[in-house]
């Protein structure tokens, strides 16, 4: 038996090999693959930007979802879509208010977050709808994320919808001399940003930007969980630092972003002064950017003079309060931190 069977497999060596061939075949193919992507992502941040949009898009649509159970019954006024510039959607906005109201409201504009790669104003739909029934005006706002926009593309449309904002004001429902600049995430950054153009003329003159608003119409900031230190960023490794790097160099357009003028400029805790408008700043402490970028922030502002109201927990809180965390209504610690985003409102603005 063993005599026929070794004289059939050597009858037919090409199919008794064909099982580890094939098998070669594969794995060929996968280092193949492998390398492929591999030399594409070193001379491109799509394949990178791309992965992580259609996490942060899935992330977006389920938390706008869990918002949406807490939006009051109030009545709103609502325009989708108003468009500020000539980017199609990426140059749109939201405005909600009470429908009873009869006059302007001081008004929270919001940018919306998704590491400057992903997300849209319909994120925060939900929120703006909960402090618009708290009786303001509140905008959500587009701009055009990377890589199909480099820096400071976004810095010149923001600024662009608040010139808009300020010049439709009566139709929008905009008490112009009471703007709230607001954001969280990649926003915060770029709220930040914003309110540091306005109130720095040193800081204007580098980005060569002269903000569509005065400084005296910009009453307050409103910061979650954002970024304010590139450099900081810069150094973070693991999962973490290879999204953050993917997503600024997508952003940036440079792989060089650490070392340029881009870090440089989006870094405002370099460029903060005791003009920046009084602000509240929170983020999670299960959230490391919390303890790299926001209580640092913070600190910063203490030291200027600016007056700040942080909501910020303890490290061994439990339960660990994630990244975006105040969007996680479900969470009794996120309801604190909007009810004391409300009371900050309510402390600087004048109805």
């Amino acid at each position: 038996m063993n005599i026929d069977a070794h004289a059939e497999e050597s009858a037919h060596p090409k199919k008794a090999r064909r099982p580890w061939h094939r098998t070669k075949v594969a794995l060929g193919i996968v280092v193949a693959v492998a390398a492929v992507v591999a030399i594409v992502g070193a001379l491109t941040p799509w394949p990178s930007a791309m992965v992580i949009r259609a996490v942060f898009t899935k992330g977006g649509n389920d938390t706008a979802a869990e918002m949406d159970k807490h939006v009051p019954d109030t009545e709103l006024s609502v325009q989708k879509d108003v468009a500020y510039g000539d980017d199609g959607a990426d140059t749109t906005m939201d405005v909600f208010r009470p429908a009873s109201a009869d006059g302007p409201l001081p008004t929270v504009v919001w940018i919306h977050g998704g590491a400057w790669i992903s997300g849209a104003k319909e994120n925060v739909d939900p929120y703006m709808r909960i402090l618009a029934a708290e009786g303001y005006t509140t905008i959500a706002v587009n701009y055009t994320i990377g890589p199909e926009g480099v820096y400071p593309l976004a810095v010149h449309q923001l600024d662009a919808a608040l010139a808009y904002i300020d010049e439709h004001a009566e139709e929008l429902g905009v008490d112009a001399d009471q703007i709230v600049l607001a954001g969280d995430s990649a926003g915060g950054q770029l709220a930040s940003q914003m309110a540091t153009l306005i109130t720095s003329p040193d800081y204007a003159e580098i980005m060569d930007i002269t903000p569509s608003l005065k400084a005296d119409q910009l009453v307050a900031t409103i910061l979650n969980c954002g970024v304010y230190d590139l450099s900081a960023l810069a150094q973070l490794d693991g999962i973490a630092g290879w999204g953050f790097k993917s997503a600024m160099w997508a952003y940036s357009g440079t792989k060089t972003w650490a070392e340029d003028s881009t870090g440089a400029t989006m870094s405002t805790i370099d460029w903060v002064t005791e003009d920046f408008p009084t602000t509240y700043i929170s983020g999670g402490n299960g959230d490391g950017l919390t303890w790299l970028q926001s209580i640092p922030m913070a600190k910063r502002l203490d030291e200027l003079g600016v007056d700040v109201t942080t909501q910020f927990w303890p490290a061994p809180h439990e339960p660990q309060l994630p990244h975006e965390y105040q969007f996680h209504l479900d969470m009794p610690d996120a309801q604190t931190a909007l009810q004391k985003t409300i009371d900050f409102l309510d402390a600087h603005t004048t109805r």
